[in-house]
């Protein structure tokens, strides 16, 4: 307040206004004579907020919504593309799970009005109750089967976009996620893997020859590892918080996978940890690997302030990491780049870390 008691803060925020106003016409500008284009897309659908399970799990359609209302308050969100995600095909499913993986989503979904007539529904007990439970964490309502064919969707269809040259990128704001999901099972709040059934599609519909993908969720990506565990043309580099759920990857399956740099950290790890173990291990790797895209399981659990985790990380650290992939990507992949949401549950550092990840992706400084 000044001394006659009068607050600045109205002329503040209206300097502030005028400000954004400025940088918002400066860009239509450039965008009306061909200086600027949109080259970072946001893939998402309605359906991906309706599955849910239970108004008490943390993996919830709010973490949607808060992403939405971080990337509208950050003023990014007037410079990106946003696309409906499609379904994925049986087809692309089954380029990760087998049938009977895929079949218990579709045939255990619980009964909707909104069933389109072609979806198989066979449990009573799920449609009593409404939910079946796949384990102790993971559940499924009368929405899940078409969420989780839309999160995968999503991947792919950004995929399609980014290799057509449409997109330089894109992030894929949906849910379940997905890193959890095993070739052979869903678990850990994942129905199907959406970023192995990207990179699946890119090798065998597109005929690229290497891709990489980098996961850094505080959890590590088990379905993922498992799903490539055999496949010279993937290479996985991730950290992961240990020992934690689902506490693998620090043991045998990663020392027998040359394919994966699986880095375990110790609870309480911040971004100084996390930062040297990307240029000592992840860099070397993915140089050496030269991949042609790259796709990122992007979890923001690590987060300093989110309960599920036990890290350090904070929104600074997220954006360094997405701009040495991009560094990585510049360089082999001509930029290619497809990003998927994982965990994050705390909403508002879930939504300000993917702020930090958009803008950098988006080169909006």
């Amino acid at each position: 307040m000044d001394k006659d008691g009068k607050c600045h803060f109205a002329g503040l925020f209206r300097a502030t206004l005028k400000t954004a106003h400025k940088i918002l016409v400066e860009k239509d500008r450039q965008r009306a004579f061909g200086l600027y284009s949109m080259t970072t897309a946001i893939y998402t659908h309605a359906d991906c907020r309706r599955h849910e399970m239970g108004s008490w799990h943390p993996e919830s359609p709010a973490r949607l919504q808060a992403i939405e209302d971080q990337l509208i308050a950050s003023r990014i969100d007037a410079f990106l593309d946003y696309r409906q995600a499609p379904e994925a095909s049986i087809d692309a499913l089954a380029r990760v799970h087998t049938s009977a993986a895929i079949a218990l989503v579709r045939d255990n979904t619980p009964q909707s009005l909104q069933s389109d007539g072609g979806d198989h529904f066979a449990c009573d007990e799920a449609l009593h109750a409404g939910y079946y439970p796949i384990d102790g964490d993971t559940s499924l309502n009368a929405w899940s089967w078409r969420a989780a064919r839309r999160a995968a969707g999503a991947a792919v269809a950004a995929t399609d976009a980014v290799i057509a040259g449409e997109l330089a990128n894109a992030f894929c704001a949906v849910r379940p996620p997905g890193h959890h999901a095993r070739p052979s099972e869903p678990m850990g709040f994942c129905l199907f893997n959406n970023v192995a059934i990207a990179a699946r599609h890119a090798l065998e519909v597109h005929g690229l020859q290497r891709v990489a993908i980098v996961d850094f969720d505080v959890h590590h990506g088990n379905g993922t590892e498992e799903a490539f565990i055999d496949e010279p043309r993937v290479l996985m580099v991730s950290f992961f918080q240990h020992p934690f759920y689902p506490y693998t990857g620090a043991q045998s399956l990663s020392r027998i996978a040359p394919n994966s740099v699986n880095v375990p950290v110790p609870a309480h790890s911040g971004g100084d940890v996390v930062r040297k173990l990307v240029l000592e291990q992840w860099m070397p790797a993915l140089e050496a690997h030269r991949p042609e895209m790259i796709f990122i399981s992007a979890g923001f659990d690590a987060h300093r302030e989110d309960d599920l985790g036990q890290m350090g990380l904070v929104e600074a650290d997220y954006a360094w990491i997405t701009r040495q992939v991009m560094d990585v990507a510049d360089k082999f992949s001509r930029g290619r780049i497809v990003s998927c949401l994982e965990g994050g549950y705390n909403l508002s550092a879930l939504g300000r870390s993917v702020v930090a990840h958009v803008r950098t992706l988006a080169d909006l400084g």
